[in-house]
């Protein structure tokens, strides 16, 4: 960007940053300068609308500027903000993990509705489904895997931060051997190999590609983790794992021949099959 377009007033600032992301090809480009001019200036979004007119300060004005060119070479917001919002928390993100996305919410409502004693959430990531299910089912154990170290030592700073350290339980792994629950939830790579290139740039060039990728169908991982997540739980528990665009029969599929007497897809906000869940038979 150019020295005129990181000073002068706030509605100058966001014209030009967001004439600048859309000839770089960032669809949310309005809606990313206002929330990087409000981290470089401080000021809430609100105010930004109210007063197009403000003077935004020199200094105000070059974090400005260093914001947006780190969008302009596609760095995700939430890793330049360094934060994601997921449900009712605040979770700190970088590179070691993949950006909580909306549609993983529906795993934290399925867990809600089972309303567990007991729960596994495998790979992870930043935390941000097992921080969940700890704030919002107080009563339930949690414990949380991923086999990268990165991402544990993010999601157990996220559990400090956020003073849910003593409710959750982190390790490296997947499954762990001996330890039977209520619930498991996953939500793993899905992507498949040859569907890695047509990805946006700031996913294939910036979050980590094991927690995207999962073999040339995408299903690899949910393939492993699914029969060890089916020997772990209880009688009569659950297993709900986050699926990609078209998945949701294969794996629906997969439930039942694992032996699974209810197995039901459940619909993302663009109505997409995204979260595939299963009972396993009661004692």
């Amino acid at each position: 960007m150019t020295r005129s377009a990181t000073a002068g007033r706030v509605g100058e600032a966001l014209a030009a940053a967001t004439d600048a992301l859309t000839a770089a090809g960032v669809e949310s480009a309005r809606l990313d300068a206002e929330l990087l001019l409000a981290r470089a200036t401080g000021w809430e979004r609100e105010t930004l609308a109210a007063e197009p007119e403000r003077e935004v300060g020199a200094s105000a004005a070059r974090r400005f500027g260093e914001l947006i060119r780190r969008r302009l070479r596609r760095e995700p917001v939430a890793y330049i903000l360094g934060c994601k919002g997921f449900r009712g928390i605040q979770v700190s993100v970088d590179s070691r993990a993949l950006i909580p996305r909306p549609e993983t919410e529906l795993l934290v409502d399925v867990a809600l509705e089972v309303g567990p004693r007991t729960a596994l959430d495998v790979g992870t990531g930043s935390g941000a489904i097992a921080l969940a299910l700890a704030d919002e089912l107080p009563d339930c154990e949690v414990t949380a895997t991923d086999t990268s170290l990165e991402a544990l030592d993010l999601a157990r700073e996220n559990a400090d931060r956020l003073e849910l350290a003593d409710r959750v339980r982190f390790a490296r792994g997947t499954v762990p051997d001996r330890e039977r629950f209520d619930l498991v939830l996953a939500n793993l790579p899905y992507v498949s190999e040859t569907e890695f290139g047509s990805l946006a740039p700031e996913i294939a060039e910036h979050e980590p590609r094991g927690a995207v990728v999962s073999g040339p169908d995408g299903l690899e991982a949910i393939n492993v983790v699914a029969p060890a997540a089916t020997a772990a739980l209880e009688p009569g528990g659950s297993l709900a794992l986050e699926v990609g665009v078209g998945q949701a029969g294969a794996v629906g599929e997969l439930l039942l021949d694992l032996g699974y007497r209810q197995v039901e897809g459940r619909l993302d906000l663009a109505g997409i099959p995204r979260v595939v869940l299963g009972r396993i038979d009661g004692a």
